[in-house]
């Protein structure tokens, strides 16, 4: 079999006009074989440009932004995110100290009988 390997511009641009296509109501197997790839190969390339798009550090909105508001945005998420892990840890402490005491009383409870 003779295997092709896409440059990530041929990617880029294969799956714009896939998007065209899909944007004309084409369906996936018409839009894959336009394409010249298969079905698994477009999935492929579309979830991974889905993920690259979740992970892109800093947001497209935020390049822009002067360092001073990236400062404050990133100390109010670390604010938001300490008071999680704080909330979470209490959590855990009243579940230990709850199965604890169901333990301590079991052990009483055995002692007596």
């Amino acid at each position: 079999m003779n295997w092709k390997k896409h440059s990530p511009q041929e990617i880029s641009a294969k799956l714009h006009q896939g998007d065209k296509l899909a944007a004309e109501g084409k369906r996936q197997p018409e839009i894959a074989r336009t394409l010249g790839v298969t079905v698994m190969t477009y999935h492929r390339w579309r979830k991974a440009r889905a993920i690259q798009a979740a992970t892109h550090n800093p947001p497209i909105q935020l390049q822009h932004d002067s360092k001073p508001d990236r400062v404050r945005a990133l100390q109010l998420e670390n604010s938001r995110l300490r008071r999680l892990v704080t909330d979470l840890l209490l959590e855990k402490m009243q579940i230990v100290e709850l199965l604890n005491g169901a333990s301590a009383q079991a052990v009483r409870k055995s002692k007596r009988d």
